[in-house]
């Protein structure tokens, strides 16, 4: 196995074990940490960006590792680009969603 795959997967695990942390401190807080996997918008965008870069990588580089890479940073793409939306809370009045 390419030791860059081990890398990507490393990094993976560390964000499900962040989001399991947070739920053990906080009840809930894991919910919101994976909210974006049901956000169209940001499963849209991720998926594009982890397109992009598997292409443009598979391109230059070739090989499985890049497109490991690419999903990986399709997911935090995603994850960034997802509207934090508050559970079970009302939001002010004239606060966008």
């Amino acid at each position: 196995m390419d030791p860059s795959v081990m890398t990507a997967m490393l990094a993976a695990l560390a964000l499900v074990c962040r989001a399991a942390v947070l739920e053990m401190r906080t009840p809930g807080a894991g919910r919101r940490v994976w909210a974006f996997a049901t956000d169209r918008r940001a499963l849209g965008t991720g998926l594009g960006v982890a397109c992009v870069l598997g292409a443009v990588g598979w391109a230059t580089v070739g090989g499985g590792a890049v497109l490991v890479w690419a999903g990986l940073a399709g997911v935090l793409v995603a994850s960034l680009t997802a509207e934090r939306g508050r559970v079970n809370e009302e939001r002010p009045p004239g606060e966008p969603r």
